[in-house]
């Protein structure tokens, strides 16, 4: 059973759990304890245990934790069998890149369409993913109720972007714009992702080596 209030510190290691498991389990692994997995993951067997404490009893003493079951359960925890709708908006060569490179299905989510402006793009399709016209969310979103939107539209479009799809019933975004969005909507969620910052982290850590 889920705890209520689980730090977003745990959130965000639990799809590390869920890649090195996955990971095992292709390997053929059956089980693996607390320690061993936490010297794969650079983290102490301690604080694997605690954060799966967060969401249930897990393993067996002596034992350690089944491959394939804790890869299971995790992945529910994540939502990966729940086949959420996802959609791409923009489809610059970011929004091509990650349609044609991204298994969007391994993560738990069924990519329908992408959406652009531009008329040299509506109307192709990437990776047999059809682009459709933007002036379309309209009429698209409300028959087929995506969860999820990534957004890949230029910075200057993409606060009014989101305040759009939010307005028609989107309420998870996988944001690229390099823009931080916001909605006064409740329960409307955005997952940032700045790559400046990944790089930056690895400038620290050559130039503190």
């Amino acid at each position: 059973m889920k705890k209520q209030n689980v730090s977003d510190a745990v959130i965000r290691r639990l799809p590390r759990y869920y890649r090195y498991l996955d990971d095992l389990h292709l390997k053929g692994s059956v089980r693996i304890s607390s320690s061993t997995l936490g010297e794969k993951m650079g983290i102490t067997a301690s604080q694997i245990r605690q954060d799966l404490s967060c969401f249930g009893e897990f393993g067996q003493q002596g034992y350690g934790y089944n491959v394939d079951e804790l890869r299971t359960e995790i992945g529910h925890i994540l939502g990966v069998d729940e086949e959420h709708r996802i959609i791409v908006v923009g489809v610059g060569n970011l929004g091509r890149a990650l349609i044609q490179n991204f298994h969007f299905a391994d993560a738990g989510f069924l990519l329908e369409a992408a959406f652009d402006v531009s008329p040299a793009l509506v109307g192709g399709e990437v990776a047999g993913v059809p682009i459709l016209d933007a002036a379309r969310l309209e009429q698209f979103i409300p028959e087929h109720k995506p969860d999820v939107a990534v957004l890949t539209v230029p910075q200057a479009a993409a606060q009014l972007t989101a305040d759009r799809l939010v307005r028609l019933g989107v309420r998870g975004f996988w944001n690229f714009t390099n823009v931080e969005l916001s909605s006064e909507v409740e329960n409307v969620r955005f997952e940032d992702v700045h790559f400046a910052d990944s790089l930056l982290t690895l400038s620290y850590r050559i130039t503190e080596r």
